[in-house]
């Protein structure tokens, strides 16, 4: 529906109407701003937590109050809760530290304070500390206690309200009286604030080896008054196999010393010192590995090389019959070794494995008479031997003309043509041999080079021709009645 107009005649009264907002908008600002002006600005420091507030609160205590902050008596307020507040006052607020004590087996106790060490907070409670006596914080051995937290949630309660944690653990162990006695040694007495013998005997700064017996036990509760035994185990050296065991033993005896490291002596092996032998402090045993074997070594025989006549071979005619073999010679020792190394040869045994076989020849010694045609006719000859032929004559001999024996040949004849000169081994003197080209001979002399398969043609001195050749030599008949059948 379209607006009513408004009466003729009162424009003013509308106007008026509009003008008077603006005025109620000033005075609601100013009512405003004067109500904002009674709080009071100020800052609440709790440890890492700050809140800023602004309140009608008059006192320090009024605004931890409506900030909700609560405290304990311990907790120290700066400036004090009993303050006024003014503004823009910064509030700190210096949290005691929770502390849970224990006392060797007194109950656990919690406490509040502002004391910055486990030591001052025993202190105010009237404990008195030994030299002995041990204070941990947090398990550690530094005295100095955390700073203290702002309420948490404990891990057990996540969903509970928050509750507090203690900031710090203080724990005192007293130092009781403990004897240690060294089997064969001193015997001395400690105060010790350990739990078990074991940490007494660390904090006494006294070794003790893995073999070291301890009565108690290293685990045991130390208790006052305990009297703790050590008997210590000798250092004791091994070598076995080639290595070096070092380690520490109760036992007396070199036997019962190998049986606890597990060493076993095999057959002949044998320990030094003796296994019945006593163990002292630093002793050195050796185990001395036994090892025998039988070594077989063998040796060729040579073989030898046999001739045999055969009648049915012709004369300087050989076969090989059979082939040879080499023996073998078998020698078994039995070799000990000491780790390793020979100590003793034992020859037990010494034979023929294995006999040699000859080789076996055959040469023939059957003669057969022959013809050879001749510039001087024909010739029957039973043997010819191949041979190097010289010559020589009465002066060439190598006889000095003075002696006696000069021209002379070894059978007493005057030396001339068809005289020639042989091994007496090859051609038997006395025979009439074939040359070619010289002729008929005969073996009527000797000379010192003439040794072997040589032959010397002897010549008169006007008449001498030189020879160095091989040559056939005709052996003439009739057959001697010795034969050398085989010639070297």
């Amino acid at each position: 529906m379209p607006e009513p107009p408004l009466p003729v005649g009162k424009p003013h009264a509308r106007r008026l109407r509009w003008l008077a907002i603006p005025i109620i908008l000033s005075v609601f600002s100013l009512l405003t701003v004067g109500y904002l002006n009674t709080f009071t600005p100020a800052t609440i420091v709790d440890g890492d937590k700050v809140i800023n507030m602004r309140t009608h609160q008059t006192t320090v205590e009024g605004a931890l109050r409506e900030a909700g902050v609560e405290l304990s008596p311990e907790d120290i307020v700066l400036p004090a809760k009993t303050a006024p507040l003014n503004r823009n006052d910064t509030i700190v607020i210096q949290r005691a530290r929770l502390v849970q004590l224990f006392v060797d087996n007194e109950e656990p106790r919690w406490l509040r304070t502002q004391r910055t060490r486990g030591s001052e907070v025993l202190a105010d409670l009237g404990y008195s500390l030994s030299v002995n006596d041990l204070v941990s914080v947090n398990g550690s051995f530094d005295d100095v206690l955390p700073a203290a937290s702002q309420p948490r949630l404990a891990p057990e309660s996540a969903h509970a309200s928050p509750v507090r944690l203690p900031d710090a653990r203080i724990e005192l162990r007293r130092a009781v009286p403990l004897t240690i006695q060294e089997v064969g040694g001193q015997t001395f007495a400690i105060k010790t604030s350990a739990r078990t013998v074991g940490e007494a005997l660390l904090q006494a700064g006294l070794m003790v080896y893995l073999a070291d017996k301890v009565v108690p036990g290293l685990g045991t509760p130390v208790q006052p008054g305990m009297q703790v035994t050590i008997e210590r185990a000798k250092p004791v050296t091994i070598w076995v196999d080639g290595r070096q065991v070092r380690t520490r033993t109760l036992h007396d005896t070199v036997a019962d010393v190998l049986a606890e490291m597990n060493i076993v002596l095999l057959e002949q092996d044998y320990a030094q010192p003796a296994l019945d032998a006593l163990v002292v402090p630093n002793a050195e045993i050796r185990v001395v590995r036994i090892k025998r074997e039988i070594q077989i070594a063998h040796e060729y025989i040579p073989f030898e090389t046999v001739w045999e006549a055969d009648p049915e071979l012709e004369l300087d005619t050989q076969v090989l019959a059979q082939d040879g073999a080499r023996g073998v010679r078998e020698r078994r020792s039995l070799v000990t070794f000491e780790d390793g190394l020979e100590v003793k040869r034992e020859l037990i045994a010494d034979f023929v494995a294995q006999s040699p076989q000859p080789r076996v020849y055959k040469y023939g010694t059957k003669v057969v008479i022959r013809t050879l045609d001749t510039p001087q006719g024909p010739v029957q000859y039973w043997r010819k031997i191949r041979m190097l032929a010289t010559s020589y004559s009465a002066s060439t001999a190598g006889v000095s003309r003075d002696k006696s024996w000069y021209g002379r040949t070894r059978c007493g004849q005057n030396m001339r043509f068809g005289i020639v000169a042989v091994d007496p081994r090859i051609i038997n003197l006395g025979s009439n041999i074939y040359v070619p080209g010289y002729g008929i001979g005969n073996a009527c002399d000797t000379g010192g080079a003439i040794t072997g398969k040589r032959i010397d043609l002897g010549y008169d001195d006007d008449n001498l021709k030189l020879w160095y050749r091989w040559v056939d030599v005709y052996l003439l008949t009739p057959v001697p009645s010795q034969i050398r059948y085989r010639l070297e």
